[in-house]
């Protein structure tokens, strides 16, 4: 297990982009390469991490693969393609996107994101992105969500089995899975049994926290992780449990500042269980 965020520079020099991993105290780190860059760029980061036992979490492909506009469906199946071969080059954890929304907004809401009809174009579009790259190193992932499959352990595991690909892992953000005061109340229940449905596919998590408002109808908002109610200890148990070194990546924070005091509280829990980062 080893934890991760953001670092808010560019680095063409693979020893400098070490150096500000090391400085913010993380032994994982996101791509910090696009799909486009050269082979010989590719290779210099790879050695880089291996040497400095930093491990690249996830190659992210954020796009709309199943947009309604068949264009930007293109498009977008293609960017998928491009990051999965960069993240299976550079030996990152996983490529990570969202499934998509049949929305003309790329991660929004629509009617039809929950049909049978939208489960069998994932199913398809994702065989489609892993059958091409043939990715040996690496998993292509989609991140859990609220509004689009997989939105919980048991609609992940349906995927699993449906799309039927060695290359089919999960990335598992338990954030965007409390949808309701329900799972926001039982989100320690929620958490076991993503783990236990879900542990041997896991390949990376991002680490947020969610506080329920106290006002009508329903409002769940994002916070620094240790300002809400997700159960960190389970969940920083559950991922230590895991089979593979897994990553639990920061996002979604604003500044450097926040980003440290996430760290510190994150670090803290882990340390309280005897567990390192």
């Amino acid at each position: 297990m080893r934890l991760g965020g953001p670092i808010f520079d560019s680095f063409d020099d693979p020893d400098a982009w070490v150096a500000a991993v090391r400085a913010a105290g993380y032994r994982a780190a996101y791509c910090p390469l696009s799909p486009d860059a050269d082979e010989v760029t590719i290779q210099a980061f790879t050695r880089a991490a291996r040497s400095a036992d930093l491990l690249i979490a996830e190659v992210g492909a954020w796009s709309n693969p199943i947009s309604p506009d068949e264009s930007e469906r293109q498009q977008a199946i293609e960017r998928c393609k491009q990051s999965l071969y960069l993240a299976d080059r550079i030996g990152a954890s996983c490529c990570v996107n969202i499934a998509g929304s049949r929305s003309l907004q790329w991660d929004g809401p629509h009617p039809a994101n929950f049909s049978p009809e939208t489960f069998e174009q994932i199913v398809i579009t994702v065989r489609e992105i892993i059958d091409e790259v043939q990715p040996t190193r690496t998993c292509y992932t989609l991140e859990t969500m609220p509004w689009i499959f997989p939105d919980s352990p048991d609609s992940y595991l349906e995927l699993l089995h449906a799309i039927d690909r060695v290359a089919f892992g999960v990335h598992l953000d338990p954030v965007n899975l409390i949808s309701s005061p329900q799972r926001y109340y039982h989100n320690t229940a929620l958490l076991h049994k993503c783990f236990e449905k879900l542990g041997p596919y896991i390949r990376s998590c991002h680490a947020k926290d969610i506080l329920l408002q106290p006002r009508l109808t329903t409002h769940l908002d994002e916070v620094i992780p240790g300002q809400g109610g997700l159960n960190y200890r389970v969940f920083l148990k559950g991922v230590a449990s895991l089979p593979r070194d897994v990553p639990i990546m920061l996002e979604h924070l604003n500044t450097a500042e926040e980003y440290y005091r996430a760290a510190a509280f994150i670090r803290s829990e882990a340390q309280a269980l005897g567990l390192s980062l």
